[in-house]
């Protein structure tokens, strides 16, 4: 054994916790110190905004992208306790902000994932040259500051409020994120997926940084998962294509439940999205491939039932099916198990099993109601699997 390997003892052990260890190593926190990670700070705050809307103590969400370089995002609602008022409940304003994971956690459908790795509001305060959490609750107008994730004091009583809710107001530090600015494009994206997703919800974001005037827009989606394929197919301009076709259903051998939308085009442009408490699922996973295999199963039967294949052509195969097809499969678990720290694929078997017959039955039901239509669609898709084994 070496001198130098004889003499290492705990002493050189540095034990880095809460802001410290964030504020070291920020890309293990929000994936990066670029854009990116730029709008994983705003997304730990907005998430847990969303998710103060889906518990019921709210009912909208404004972001908003001050002209000096700060976010603020509020919620309406009676405010979140304050511990320094002697209000109850959790999680309160300090805690929020101080604590990781802190608030309403992953283990029920109503939740919405935190930010990247889910730690929660804590993790933008720590990334913050400056926060300001203020909340107006019970007719008194409570704030409290933060620097660089450490609160300079506790709330203070500012005066009376005939107004309630909370506000989350923060500045990015540029010591950590340099140049980086928010995309409007970028949070936008994200807010009107959380509004497809989450039937009723209703986000804002304002951006007032533009010198040529500020820009807003309102996310509210009444026709949910249809909504998104639909705007999906417009972008992609698949709009020449098959009706939406949709449904959903409660089912508690998963302690959940799932949306589906779908609909064929003669584009290959439209894919299929899946997501899981509202996260989206790049990797996809069981309820992808309950999907896949429940269009090849319908598409199959009825194909064979209207002698659109011969009893010598084989089966359509999943991947030829899916051309042209633009869905999303959205499920709500209680108890989601996803496969890596990003969560970008689900693992929960049982998921597979129970989208699977539900949307073969459906479809199967859907192409019986209209024969001339679900014909083309077959046809197409059979016309398309010829041309390319030619």
């Amino acid at each position: 054994m070496s001198d130098a390997a004889s003499q290492y003892t705990a002493a050189h052990i540095q034990v880095l916790e809460g802001r410290e260890a964030i504020r070291k190593r920020p890309g293990m926190y929000v994936g990066s110190t670029r854009e990116p990670g730029l709008h994983n700070t705003v997304f730990e705050v907005s998430d847990w905004a969303v998710n103060e809307v889906l518990a019921g103590r709210a009912e909208h969400v404004d972001v908003t992208l001050e002209s000096d370089g700060s976010v603020r995002v509020a919620i309406d609602g009676p405010g979140i306790p304050v511990e320094a008022a002697g209000h109850t409940g959790d999680p309160s304003l300090e805690a929020l902000l101080t604590r990781m994971h802190a608030g309403p956690r992953g283990d029920s459908r109503d939740f919405v994932g935190v930010g990247l790795f889910g730690m929660g509001p804590f993790v933008t305060n720590a990334l913050s040259s400056h926060l300001t959490g203020e909340v107006r609750r019970e007719g008194v107008r409570w704030v409290q500051h933060y620097d660089r994730g450490g609160a300079v004091g506790p709330p203070s009583p500012q005066g009376p409020t005939t107004e309630s809710g909370t506000v989350i107001a923060f500045r990015p530090d540029a010591d950590i994120f340099g140049t980086a600015q928010c995309s409007f494009d970028a949070l936008a994206e994200r807010f009107r997926t959380l509004a497809f997703l989450n039937r009723g919800l209703a986000i804002s974001l304002t951006d007032r940084r533009p010198s040529c005037g500020s820009r807003s827009e309102r996310f509210l989606f009444p026709g949910g998962v249809r909504d998104f394929v639909a705007v999906i197919a417009a972008r992609t301009g698949t709009t020449d294509g098959t009706d939406v076709f949709g449904f959903e259903y409660e089912d508690p051998q998963i302690a959940g439940s799932v949306e589906v939308a779908m609909m064929w085009s003669d584009t290959l442009a439209g894919g299929v999205h899946g997501f899981a408490n509202s996260m989206p699922t790049p990797g996809g996973g069981a309820h992808v491939a309950g999907l896949r295999d429940a269009v090849a199963a319908a598409i199959n039967a009825f194909a064979r039932e209207r002698r659109l294949l011969t009893k010598a052509d084989t089966d359509l195969g999943p991947d030829r099916l899916c051309d042209g097809l633009t869905a999303v499969v959205s499920v709500k678990l209680d108890r989601p198990e996803f496969e890596g720290a990003t969560r970008d694929c689900l693992g929960n078997a049982e998921v597979r099993e129970s989208v699977a017959p539900a949307v073969r039955d459906q479809l199967i039901a859907w192409l019986a109601e209209d024969p001339r239509l679900a014909s083309a669609v077959v046809g197409r898709i059979a016309a398309g699997t010829s041309s390319a084994g030619a």
